[in-house]
C-alpha cells in the first residue's frame, strides 16, 4: 500500500521509509495517558504495541507488567505525562520494570513533556521541577528521550542521556500552507515566541508581530501593545502550548482591536485546562488547530473551531531513525 504524501518542510520533503527497508527487533508499548495515539504511533513505526499489564490497587496504587518477553529488545515507551501525576509515575514505574527486565535499551517517548514550564527558579524557594523530572526519568532507567516541542530548548541539558527534540512544525506547516500565503502574519503570543513565531513565518513567507504583554499572576495575561502590521491581514497566533487560554484569547482579541481581518491560532499541546475550551468557543478565533500529543476532550471533538492534527506518524518515523541510528534532524531541514 503506497504510503501518505511526505511532509512539507523549509526546503525539502521528509523521505519515509518503506516497510521493506525496515527489518527490526524492537517493541513499542505504551501506558494509560494516549494509548490510541501510541496504536498509531506503532503502526506508523510498522508495528504493534507490545503488551503490558496496567491496573490499580483499591487504594489507587499503580501496577503494571510487561505481558511478553522484553530481555534483549530495544524498547520504546510512549507516554505523554500531562496531569493527573499518575500518568509521569505510570512511565516510571513502566521504566523501571523494563531494566529489571533486561531491556536492551529503553527509550522514552514523551510527545507532552509535562512540568515543562517549571524550567528555573523564578521565584524564591520554588523548584525547578523539569529538571526533577529528567533526573527521575534517568534514575528509573531511561537510556534515551523522544520528545516533541519542549517548552524550553534548554530542558534537553537537564539530562545526562541522550534527548532527541522533535517538532511538530511540518505537519502544522502542511496544514497552514494550504490555507494561507504570503499575505498573512504570524503572532507571537509574547516574547518568549519570538524564535518559534520567526520559524513559522519564514516558511510561510508571511510577516511576523510580536504581542508585548504583561502576567499580573500566573495564568493570567495583560496585552499590552502589538509590534507589527496586522491591520487587514489573517493573523496566526503560534504556541508551544495552550493550557488555560487566557493568553491566547486575549492576543486574539487584541489582534482584532488592531484591525486584523481574521485571527486564527496553532500550538502542539492542547492542554486546556478548566474553562479553556469555552473561552475559545467565545473568542474571536476562526479555528483553533492542535496535534494529538494530548488526547483531545470531548468537548474539543464536538466543537467546529477545533482541528486537530495527529504527529504520530511524525513519531513513528523518528523512533524508526532512533532504532537504525539514522539521522532525526534531517527530519527537519
Amino acid at each position: 500500500m503506497p504510503h501518505a504524501a511526505p511532509l512539507e518542510c523549509e526546503r525539502h520533503s521528509i523521505t519515509w521509509m518503506s516497510d521493506s527497508e525496515f527489518m527490526a527487533k524492537f517493541k513499542i508499548v505504551t501506558g494509560r495517558s494516549n494509548p490510541e495515539f501510541a496504536a498509531r504511533v506503532a503502526k506508523a513505526a510498522g508495528t504493534t504495541l507490545g503488551k503490558v499489564l496496567i491496573r490499580n490497587f483499591s487504594d489507587g496504587e499503580i501496577w503494571v507488567k510487561y505481558d511478553e518477553n522484553v530481555r534483549g529488545e530495544d524498547l520504546f515507551i510512549v507516554q505523554s505525562t500531562q496531569p493527573p501525576a499518575e500518568n509521569l509515575f505510570e512511565l516510571l514505574m513502566l521504566i523501571d520494570a523494563a531494566r529489571r527486565a533486561s531491556a536492551k535499551r529503553i527509550t522514552a517517548v514523551i510527545p507532552y513533556f509535562g512540568y515543562a514550564r517549571q524550567d528555573r527558579k523564578s521565584k524564591p524557594r520554588t523548584p525547578i521541577s523539569a529538571r526533577l523530572v529528567a533526573d527521575m526519568l534517568t534514575a528509573a532507567g531511561a537510556t534515551r528521550v523522544l520528545a516533541m516541542d519542549l517548552h524550553a530548548g534548554q530542558i534537553q541539558g537537564f539530562f545526562n542521556i541522550p534527548v532527541d527534540h522533535l517538532f511538530a512544525m511540518p505537519v502544522l506547516m502542511d496544514h497552514l500552507r494550504t490555507k494561507f500565503g504570503s499575505e498573512a502574519v504570524i503572532v507571537s503570543p509574547d516574547a518568549g515566541g519570538v524564535e518559534r513565531a520567526r520559524a513559522y513565518s519564514k516558511r510561510l513567507g508571511a510577516s511576523l508581530a510580536i504581542i508585548d504583554k504583561r502576567r499580573p499572576a500566573a495564568n493570567v495575561a495583560e496585552v499590552v501593545n502589538i509590534i507589527g502590521d496586522v491591520k487587514g491581514r489573517d493573523a496566526i497566533i503560534v504556541d508551544d502550548l495552550v493550557d488555560t487560554a487566557g493568553t491566547l484569547c486575549a492576543a486574539a482579541r487584541a489582534v482584532m482591536d488592531y484591525g486584523a481581518r481574521a485571527v486564527y491560532a496553532c500550538a502542539t499541546h492542547g492542554v486546556l485546562s478548566g474553562p479553556a475550551v469555552e473561552r475559545i468557543a467565545a473568542s474571536p478565533l476562526q479555528e483553533f488547530i492542535i496535534t494529538d500529543s494530548i488526547p483531545p476532550r470531548p468537548e474539543v471533538k464536538a466543537s467546529n473551531k477545533f482541528r486537530v492534527l495527529t504527529v504520530a506518524r511524525l513519531l513513528g518515523e523518528a523512533v524508526k531513525r532512533i532504532h537504525l541510528g539514522d539521522s532525526i534532524s534531517s527530519l527537519f531541514i
